[in-house]
């Protein structure tokens, strides 16, 4: 993946490389103004739109206050409702009454307590019933206020209460109401959901009366969560204790939105980790992005929620993005239009300047450039290609007078090169005479002498085989040995394949004559050229067992070979000065020109037992080609 990025960069940067100069700069200019710009507006946007989220949670958190106002007083009108009930004096009587009351006792209650009672009711429209469970075995049914405790004893609130002792609330939600008078699971008296009160009547300390009810419709309870003038893109919810759910149905948002009450509770109860102190979150459903604002209802142990679609926010916010965008866009043609214009105008003189460089580069050199301007680059850079112009033809002519001289000069060297020639031919003409003679070592020395000769006549290239280079210094150890009677061994471990090894002519006998110079003393002499592949390098050894030298001598050496340098190092133990490394550096400079400096020779030696001397040169075949 890295690589498929690098090579993508790398031809963009081409393809850019291959731009005018005025396209450059107009694409550098919308590149200034666009890339800002475009950052810019995301940073404005990405702060609209998390303000209008801010904004439109506030907003959403007012309603959920107001509507927490509304049921603040609900909950102590239906409070006030249970206390006027359970005080009256009459239901105070009836409820402790120790013996069964007689038919005209019976009607004055029914006719005068129940009637207060429902007057209560009556004067709260909001209440939907008031009802007084008895546990008193001494009591009667009154229908619709006084009932038996044995009818709702096995309704879910009852244990409540019962655990909850004297003077202490159950609130209950209840989707539907049952007649009581008829059985449990009978025919259903009112569908409507309710939120009911119920208290434990505490006449006596410790003593169960009985217990007071008091309904209310979910409709008047929450009057803003069933309203029917709910906005459009926004539902307001109530989740009680057991984790139902109740909602006005007649809202469109739920039904387009594609809620269900079970998703919604999971959503609720995967984003709220608590519950109990208000706070809000941001889901998805059905592809929509929505808002979710919640309350707890702390008396009724229940919590209130409201879900806003986010749509419409983020389709404002589209729209007036784009709008700018593209505002932007138009802004940044006219001015990319303008400044193509300019650059046009200023980059005028650098395309006179251009199209006499193409006349240049097509051979024609004498023109004058009439630029002008005394000031600016522009200006500059024409002055000085006018003068470039001048100095061109100047070396032309300077050119065509080397090239007749190097003419002559070529007719001097083939006239020498006949002179060796002739040398060469009188050598053979000796040789044959020696062999005539029976003279076979002077045959044998005029033959390697011949070879030498014919070696250095073809100086056609600087670059020959190693197989050439080492017939060379085969030759030259043979006429070598001629004078030091056969003191000198040649020993050469190159394999075939690097043979065809290409290498600067002359870059061995250097070397060798060396070791012959400086390494021989009353022994034998043995000289050993090894080739071997470091990578894409060949190291070539030239070894010798000769007198080697100290290590002050070996560090003066390497570093006179590096900087190039030609002179004397001091003898050692009585000998006279000796002359090293001019050879030595000859062939470390020659090879660096050629190769770079991170080829050359260096020696290692130690004295009175070797010295080796390391070439370093790239792997090339003759053809010229790296191996790598």
């Amino acid at each position: 993946m890295r690589r498929w990025w690098t090579g993508r960069l790398d031809r963009t940067r081409f393809w850019i490389e291959r731009l005018t100069l005025q396209k450059r700069l107009v694409i550098a200019y919308i590149l200034v103004l666009l890339v800002p710009s475009v950052l810019i507006s995301v940073y404005i946007f990405r702060g609209l739109t998390g303000n209008t989220i801010n904004e439109l949670k506030k907003s959403t958190e007012y309603s959920l206050e107001i509507e927490q106002i509304h049921i603040k007083n609900n909950i102590e009108t239906m409070k006030r409702a249970a206390q006027i009930t359970f005080t009256h004096s009459e239901v105070r009587d009836y409820l402790l009454q120790p013996a069964e009351l007689s038919a005209a006792e019976l009607r004055d209650i029914d006719t005068q307590t129940v009637k207060d009672i429902l007057r209560l009711q009556y004067n709260n429209p909001d209440i939907k019933l008031i009802r007084v469970f008895m546990s008193s075995p001494y009591t009667f049914e009154i229908s619709p206020v006084f009932f038996r405790e044995s009818r709702v004893i096995d309704a879910p609130w009852h244990e409540s209460i019962m655990n909850a002792g004297q003077g202490r609330d159950v609130w209950a939600f209840t989707r539907q109401t049952k007649d009581l008078l008829r059985s449990w699971s009978s025919d259903i008296e009112d569908t409507n959901p309710r939120i009911s009160l119920y208290q434990d009547i505490p006449y006596v300390e410790g003593v169960h009366s009985g217990i007071v009810q008091i309904d209310m419709e979910l409709t008047s309870f929450f009057p803003n969560t069933f309203s029917s003038l709910q906005e459009d893109q926004s539902q307001m919810l109530v989740i009680d204790k057991d984790g139902h759910l109740y909602r006005n149905p007649s809202n469109r948002f739920w039904a387009e939105s594609g809620f269900e009450e079970a998703s919604i509770l999971k959503q609720f109860r995967d984003s709220v980790a608590d519950s109990s102190t208000p706070g809000s979150f941001s889901f998805k459903m059905n592809g929509h992005s929505f808002l979710g604002v919640y309350s707890p209802i702390r008396e009724l142990d229940a919590r209130m929620l409201k879900i806003v679609s986010l749509d419409h926010v983020y389709e404002d916010i589209n729209r007036t993005r784009n709008f700018i965008l593209l505002a932007n866009v138009i802004l940044l043609v006219i001015l990319t239009l303008l400044t193509n214009l300019l650059n046009s105008v200023i980059l005028k003189k650098l395309h006179q300047l251009t199209a006499s460089m193409k006349r240049v580069r097509q051979g024609d050199f004498r023109f004058d450039l009439n630029i002008r301007g005394g000031g600016g680059e522009v200006s500059e850079l024409a002055y000085h290609f006018s003068k470039m112009l001048r100095k061109i033809n100047e070396l032309i002519a300077d050119a065509v007078n080397k090239k007749a001289s190097a003419k002559e000069a070529e007719l001097a060297a083939l006239r020498s090169q006949i002179d060796s020639h002739f040398m060469y031919n009188t050598l053979e003409n000796i040789k044959m005479m020696a062999e005539i003679d029976g003279q076979m070592t002077v045959s044998d020395a005029l033959t390697a002498l011949g070879g030498m000769m014919r070696y250095n006549m073809r100086w056609m290239n600087e670059h020959v085989r190693l197989k050439d280079e080492l017939a060379h210094i085969a030759n030259y150890v043979s006429i070598a040995n001629i004078r030091f009677e056969d003191r000198i061994r040649l020993e050469t471990d190159v394999s075939d394949e690097m043979l065809d090894q290409e290498i600067l002519k002359m870059t061995l006998q250097p070397i060798v004559e060396n070791a012959v110079k400086h390494g021989l003393r009353n022994k034998e002499l043995r000289i050993a050229i090894r080739a071997e592949l470091d990578e894409s390098a060949m190291l070539i050894t030239v070894k010798d067992d000769g007198a080697g030298m100290s290590e002050a001598q070996l560090r003066d050496l390497n570093s006179r070979i590096e900087r190039g340098e030609i002179r004397a190092y001091p003898a050692e133990s009585g000998q006279s000065a000796q002359i090293g490394g001019i050879g030595l550096a000859n062939v470390h400079g020659r090879i660096g020109l050629h190769y770079g400096k991170s080829y050359g020779i260096h020696v290692d030696s130690v004295q009175g037992e070797y010295t080796c001397v390391t070439i370093r040169i790239p792997h090339i075949i003759l053809s010229g080609r790296l191996i790598s």
